[in-house]
């Protein structure tokens, strides 16, 4: 049956990803769901469920980590393995392969896709046109397992100005662009700075390691919007809200974070995102650096569904003491005060009244517990427990 993964039940959803029988029927990622219910009655349509996916790839990203110490996640569903070495425990790379396949089935039922190559390009992209379970590119054969392919399957050539000559060249396979850049002086003019990129990958070399994932320090605020909007004001309501509870963490924490991630995901899929750093740890700064980076993330007219608020890279944060009271003084002991009332009645008790109704709940966080509040004169909603 052809089933396809949706970003909204709403007419104005769009599908995120096909099976292979549902792309037989017509069915494409991007395409308008409207446009898919009129086309196909028989396809199955899922919303999308990150929390199971995420969930799902953590289990197969486990599994396979029994076959090698090294293993590195890519995207949902797609890791590197390293084997170097491990031809001892294994008769061959193929073998192997069909252990890690079947472990997979046997636990998740589960039917992928191996390549096996000298590197993560030459890999990655044999998954991407090989249906077989298993196959293997051999040492030196790589250029010309590249060359038939579509110029696209090529990282580099997504790059604005690469793929700007691919396509006024019309430049259809791989094996075109090697053709191109056999001459340094050639690839040089039509390429430029992105020439040696672009070489490197037309004869399937890369040098990327694999590496595994590293944990680092970070906090992150995430709110699903209940019913998809683009409403400025009911969107940087949410904002200022999770930047203020970012704010309250940091405090606690003595910190400041010196990377700041803001990524939102629209109801067509499409995701953005910018980074900024803080250079202060009151409300005021924090939420007017994240107002900036929401302005410059949030350039389209389409709906948005979540907001990820994700900070790092935390530095200790010494407060200098002025003689003068400044706007900074005011604000930080504004945000003391908060404080105070946050640690006694909990992180939601408080927020700004302007996000009164606008607030959905937050992954791990509950908003807006009680109906009863007060109003107080600093602008602010109390919310007694």
């Amino acid at each position: 049956r052809p089933v396809a993964i949706i970003s909204s039940q709403q007419q104005d959803g769009t599908i995120i990803s096909v099976s292979p029988e549902a792309k037989e029927e017509g069915l494409y990622g991007g395409m308008k769901l409207s446009l898919a219910r009129k086309m196909n009655h028989s396809a199955l349509l899922m919303p999308y469920n990150r929390s199971l996916y995420t969930r799902l790839n953590s289990y197969i990203y486990k599994t396979v980590s029994t076959f090698t110490p090294i293993a590195e996640p890519a995207h949902f569903g797609q890791f590197y393995l390293d084997m170097t070495g491990m031809k001892h425990l294994y008769p061959s790379y193929q073998q192997a392969g069909y252990s890690i396949a079947n472990g997979i089935a046997d636990k998740t039922s589960l039917n992928g896709t191996i390549g096996i190559s000298i590197n993560k390009l030459v890999s990655s992209i044999s998954t991407a046109v090989v249906p077989d379970t298993i196959n293997e590119i051999t040492l030196g054969e790589e250029a010309r397992f590249l060359s038939p392919l579509e110029s696209p399957i090529l990282p580099s050539v997504h790059i604005p100005q690469v793929k700007k000559m691919v396509q006024f060249l019309y430049l259809k396979h791989v094996n075109d662009i090697q053709k191109i850049v056999l001459s340094p002086r050639e690839g040089s003019i039509i390429f430029g700075k992105n020439y040696k990129c672009v070489h490197r990958e037309t004869l399937g070399k890369d040098t990327s390691a694999v590496r595994p994932p590293a944990l680092r320090d970070h906090i992150i605020e995430q709110v699903v919007i209940p019913k998809d909007t683009n409403d400025q004001f009911i969107l940087r309501s949410i904002v200022k809200t999770m930047a203020e509870q970012i704010a309250f963490q940091l405090r606690k924490r003595q910190q400041i974070a010196k990377n700041v991630k803001l990524e939102i995901h629209y109801t067509d899929g499409l995701r953005n995102a910018r980074r900024d750093a803080f250079v202060a740890i009151n409300d005021k700064s924090i939420v007017e650096t994240c107002y900036r980076l929401f302005d410059l993330t949030n350039y389209r007219r389409n709906r948005i569904r979540i907001i990820i608020i994700d900070v790092s890279k935390f530095v200790y944060f010494a407060n200098q003491i002025s003689v003068f009271e400044t706007e900074n003084i005011k604000n930080n002991n504004l945000s003391k005060a908060l404080d105070i009332i946050r640690r006694k009645h909990g992180a939601n008790s408080i927020h700004s009244a302007s996000a009164l109704g606008n607030v959905p709940k937050r992954k791990s966080l509950s908003l807006l517990t009680t109906k009863t509040h007060k109003i107080c004169n600093n602008g602010f909603s109390l919310y007694p427990s």
